[in-house]
């Protein structure tokens, strides 16, 4: 039976709500260990990557905002996740924004995995410094992890591009700002949009995405935003867009990666307690992670 790692990441540097560092500590408090042992695994918490406290810090780029927190925080998690893969552990990332995304990846390739990556957002996170209205670091990591931006991020822990576009698929896509539509168009990235879900059905889109994700490779990183669901279902997150993935296909997403075998890592992040409900989307979080690792009704 193989090993659980969970590795927290409270970091917010990559967006500009306030909030998202506690993701970590909300996931845990809706009982991510518990459930995970109860189903029968192994399960170590390595507690948190260290992470500066912002008010000790300046923005120095408005197109990059904290830069150097962000790498330095990636950096630290890379560190981790790849020492953790590469003992046979498979880990649980929890976030903090969507920038932590950089490091989990650039730890999986380090750990000389060749992976997939499904990208569950209602985001397509494939803004650079050219293109991004805000600045906000959490818009940027998958572009910068297939080698797409400014060169402290796609050159991060020294590995460029750490997936092969063709091998990555951004499920649940509903706001893309446009220049990064272009991008998304020019990089090879598959996309499954809300049309695409409500047209071909959750179980065709992730079928077709674990294929994509899966084919010449040793398997499949999860980064699940929790945004990607609708927000009736995960009220607590920072940039919250309407017409989302519901509580079922959700589920039916996970038990469909589950049961294909193909899962390497996942990381859980934009989880914000203080825009929740009676933490609403930590428990959320955690039961789609229990659907992941193979919790099913019989």
């Amino acid at each position: 039976m193989k090993e659980i790692h969970i590795i927290g990441v409270p970091s917010d540097y990559g967006q500009n709500r306030r909030g998202v560092d506690m993701g970590p500590s909300a996931i845990r408090y809706a009982g991510l260990k518990e459930k995970l042992e109860r189903l029968g695994y192994r399960v170590r918490d390595l507690g948190d990557v260290m992470v500066p406290t912002p008010e000790t810090r300046h923005i120095e780029h408005q197109k990059l905002k904290y830069l150097k927190e962000v790498v330095s925080v990636c950096e630290a998690l890379a560190e981790r996740v790849r020492d953790a893969v590469g003992s046979g552990y498979t880990p649980v990332i929890l976030g903090g924004d969507h920038s932590i995304a950089m490091g989990s990846l650039a730890g999986m390739a380090a750990a000389k995995k060749q992976f997939g990556v499904i990208w569950f957002d209602a985001h397509g996170d494939m803004n650079t410094d050219e293109t991004t209205p805000s600045g906000n670091i959490h818009g940027m990591p998958l572009a910068a992890s297939i080698g797409i931006g400014h060169e402290a991020l796609t050159g991060l822990f020294g590995i460029r591009p750490k997936v092969q576009p063709e091998n990555v698929v951004l499920v649940g896509a509903r706001s893309i700002d446009p220049p990064e539509a272009e991008l998304i168009r020019q990089s090879g990235v598959h996309v499954f949009t809300m049309a695409d879900i409500d047209r071909m059905g959750m179980d065709a889109v992730m079928r077709k995405a674990i294929e994509l994700a899966a084919t010449g490779t040793d398997g499949i990183h999860l980064s699940l935003d929790l945004d990607g669901l609708d927000p009736m279902f995960a009220p607590g997150v920072g940039t919250p867009v309407n017409g989302g993935v519901t509580y079922r296909e959700g589920h039916l997403a996970m038990e469909l990666l589950s049961e294909s075998g193909t899962l390497l890592s996942v990381d859980v992040v934009e989880v914000n307690p203080i825009l929740d409900h009676r933490n609403q989307t930590g428990r959320m979080a955690v039961e789609l992670v229990e659907s992941l690792f193979g919790k099913r009704v019989l």
